[in-house]
């Protein structure tokens, strides 16, 4: 069976050059970075190598970079770390973050910390004014996504970061989903903490970035050695950080190119599905968002029968975030826009990526069209 992969907001596929460029740290350049011979020593500058890669490419400084396992690792550092710098207790966030922010707001609550959450309307975006607002004294922290995991909605981040500046407020982003689909220049976006992994841009699960600002206090999540300029403790995972350093380097050359084409291909797929399958509507700011997303409301219809039927097709796709798949709710991201229950349970998320071809997304129409049509029991058109 061939397979059409359009879930690549959960994961990307490790690009071939990628995976090449990583084997020989798992038997040949396998030292340990920390060492003083040269077996170390290797390793050591291939890590410096990946470093410098992601610097130019996010347009920032070497000693800005701290390697960590993933994004979910990254948002909580940074997090804690600003809660534990300056002993204040009030976070400010949006009601659609991603559940590595949302989870760990909700174990906070529980610890006596106040969390403030910025309401969406129903394209999924936020007022600035309402940012604004909510900062007071006590705020030790703004968190708010670049782009939303599940509808692809772009937020304001550079305003933001701007009004946190004004305000003496430490302001944190989760970019998970943003890098490689947005250009990042953080020389120009006063953000102080950023958090990006390396899965969402063909390079392997594993590995992940947190960039700290230079004079920004940074208290470790991790303690133990002195890795990485002592702000995150642990041996470094160096075939990964050499894979992502490799993968930021194509996208270095590709990205542009590469999102016009995902951006056509994507906007295919959503225009023969909302012409062509009564009852659907698109759920987030049609205009505002990364160009690999889009998500649909099958309106009456199970996005999970309609998901198993695509499966069976070769055809991957998701009701929203990977790491809430299984969940018998309804997407929080989706009812918080104002969607119902039933609604937001009849939405499906496809993400699309470098490897698709129009051949596939002419096939996937044709298909998805096909199986809501049986399972309506056929519908008839409007």
């Amino acid at each position: 069976m061939r397979l059409i992969y359009l879930d690549n907001n959960a994961t990307t596929p490790v690009d071939p050059l990628v995976l090449k460029e990583m084997v020989p740290f798992f038997s040949v350049y396998y030292g340990n970075p920390s060492s003083p011979y040269r077996l170390g020593q290797e390793a050591k500058q291939h890590l410096k190598k990946a470093r410098i890669a992601i610097c130019r490419f996010l347009n920032c400084e070497e000693d800005e970079i701290v390697f960590t396992s993933c994004g979910t690792e990254s948002n909580n550092a940074a997090i804690l770390s600003a809660l534990r710098t300056t002993g204040k207790k009030r976070i400010v966030t949006t009601v659609t973050e991603h559940s590595a922010i949302q989870e760990l707001c909700l174990d906070l609550e529980k610890r006596g910390f106040d969390v403030d959450r910025i309401p969406v309307d129903s394209l999924g975006l936020i007022d600035l004014e309402e940012v604004e607002k909510r900062i007071s004294e006590q705020t030790a922290l703004v968190s708010v996504m670049w782009a939303n995991n599940e509808t692809g909605v772009i937020f304001p981040v550079e305003q933001i970061a701007e009004i946190c500046r004004k305000r003496g407020v430490y302001f944190h982003t989760d970019a998970v989903q943003a890098a490689g689909k947005i250009p990042i220049d953080l020389s120009k976006v006063p953000v102080d903490f950023l958090s990006l992994t390396g899965h969402k841009f063909y390079a392997p699960k594993g590995i992940g970035v947190l960039f700290v600002r230079k004079g920004r206090p940074f208290e470790p999540f991790i303690r133990g050695g002195s890795q990485e300029m002592r702000r995150r403790a642990g041996t470094e995972n160096v075939p990964a950080i050499v894979g992502m350093g490799k993968a930021i380097e194509i996208l270095s050359h590709r990205m542009d190119e590469e999102n016009k084409k995902i951006r056509a291909l994507r906007d295919l797929l959503e225009t023969r599905i909302l012409s062509e399958v009564p009852l659907t509507k698109l759920n987030g700011d049609k205009l505002n968002r990364i160009p690999n997303t889009t998500n649909i409301c099958f309106k009456g219809l199970d996005a999970e029968t309609l998901l198993f039927d695509l499966d069976q097709k070769g055809i991957c796709a998701s009701g929203g975030s990977a790491c809430t798949t299984g969940s018998l709710k309804p997407s929080k991201v989706l009812t918080a826009m104002g969607l119902d229950p039933l609604e937001a349970k009849s939405s499906v998320r496809f993400s699309l990526g470098r490897h698709n071809t129009e051949e596939e997304i002419q096939f996937a129409a044709d298909e998805i069209v096909k199986s809501v049509e049986k399972i309506r029991g056929k519908i008839p058109r409007h």
